[in-house]
């Protein structure tokens, strides 16, 4: 159109049109979804990921390492860091499982807990600029088309889908 400036981030002005602009224009979304939360995140002394690790701590209790691989989508490498990285921040403690002495349990500290306001507060705010001024009618149909895309992918990489379907 003439007269109007490409926007930088277009698939048109990165030059991806025709070569997968729904998978470009998903990863531009997850960078700066993940940018976004990574600056929320650091203000209550954490990184991406390990917001979701509390998150699941807090809603269902203490909990050995390798489930919340399972439930989390993450590997025992990945998991055992960014648990490591909760320990030493004070957020976790691992201990052994009592009824399994090869697994190792992890559960919220008193200053874990006491984050859980602050990380559900920049959830919020996260979430608010995600979705913008999207009516409730978009914001239903987006997380149906995501659900839709979650099980195709889940499908291709034989995984279970998590998301809302």
């Amino acid at each position: 159109m003439a007269g109007t400036r490409e926007n930088s981030t277009s698939p048109a002005a990165s030059g991806v049109v025709g070569r997968g602009p729904v998978s470009h224009a998903i990863f531009r979304v997850a960078r700066l979804h993940r940018l976004l939360a990574g600056q929320l995140l650091r203000q209550a002394g954490l990184h991406p990921g390990q917001e979701m690790v509390m998150m699941h701590l807090w809603d269902h209790g203490a909990q050995r390492q390798a489930d919340l691989c399972g439930v989390l989508g993450s590997d025992s490498p990945t998991m055992t860091r960014t648990v490591q990285r909760l320990e030493r921040a004070g957020f976790v403690r691992r201990a052994p499982d009592p009824t399994d002495g090869r697994a190792v349990l992890v559960e919220p500290t008193a200053a874990g807990h006491a984050l859980r306001r602050e990380v559900e507060r920049m959830w919020e705010q996260l979430e608010e600029a995600t979705l913008g001024n999207l009516d409730d009618d978009q914001q239903a149909e987006t997380l149906r088309v995501l659900g839709l895309l979650e099980c195709n992918l889940a499908a291709r990489a034989n995984r279970p889908a998590t998301g809302p379907a």
